[in-house]
């Protein structure tokens, strides 16, 4: 065990097996749920559970006596964030990852990288929060669709049409979100903007397509569009950073994990 310690808020899907990967690495992990019943599976995995809602003022102190502070979590009231910021302020975190999302880019029928325009939102507001801090370092991923073990994207949309079918898909595994994380922290880069997305860009016709036929499900449904609109993620910036090869970059054979 090393002296490290990391900090989670929003320890669910992706914040776990993350957890888990750095407490695997001996570091210790301060994790949050917003339910109680959760506090239980975050101690099995041997996790320092807290609850905090950032909606709420709760004590963050012990919380955040942390090396690293990961972000995770969602809130439709920016009042939110910034009574956050204010708390990380007055504690020891100099160094922070904000997930945020692809989103953020207008359907603007190009290739988006981190220096292109982003549309006026609360996430992106948020994101100017985080950047514009200078009490601490904040690195920001976009991540794009999320897919892996329950979240599987042949469940998507069930039996209804699927939009834009000539458009294309962004999407990152789990497994890769776990591992970017990882080596940003491990390569110390703070106080950057990244795009994480696989530069796999199937059409969604192409990808719904295989994705319900991985699953043994019928032939998705599509709307009858003539209207094209669509984005393209670009992940070079993090690609040349971080030396990176994706694990599941083949959108078209998509693993039932």
């Amino acid at each position: 065990m090393n002296n490290k310690r990391y900090s989670i808020l929003g320890c669910g899907w992706l914040g776990l097996p993350l957890a888990k990967k750095f407490i695997n690495n001996g570091i210790s992990v301060n994790g949050s749920t917003t339910t109680k019943q959760k506090l239980e599976v975050l101690k099995q995995a041997n996790v320092n559970g807290y609850l905090i809602n950032i909606e709420e003022n709760l004590d963050y102190k012990n919380f955040m006596n942390c090396d690293v502070l990961l972000i995770m979590i969602t809130s439709k009231k920016i009042e939110a964030f910034e009574n956050l910021i204010n708390e990380i302020e007055k504690s020891s975190v100099k160094k922070v990852i904000f997930i945020s999302s692809t989103s953020v880019y207008p359907r603007g029928n190009k290739t988006y990288t981190e220096e292109d325009e982003t549309i006026d939102s609360l996430l992106s507001n948020v994101e100017s929060l985080f950047r514009s801090n200078r009490n601490f370092s904040t690195t920001i991923i976009r991540f794009a669709g999320l897919f892996g073990a329950n979240r599987q994207p042949g469940n998507w949309f069930a039996e209804k049409e699927i939009p834009q079918p000539e458009g294309f898909v962004n999407m990152i595994h789990r497994e890769d979100c776990i591992e970017i994380l990882s080596k940003i922290i491990d390569l110390d880069i703070f106080g950057e903007t990244f795009n994480v997305c696989t530069d796999h860009h199937p059409t969604r016709k192409e990808f719904y397509t295989e994705a319900r036929k991985s699953l043994g499900k019928s032939q998705p449904k599509f709307k009858n569009e003539t209207e094209l609109m669509f984005k393209k993620i670009s992940s070079d910036k993090l690609i040349q950073r971080l030396n990176y090869t994706f694990i599941y970059n083949d959108l078209l054979n998509l693993p039932n994990k």
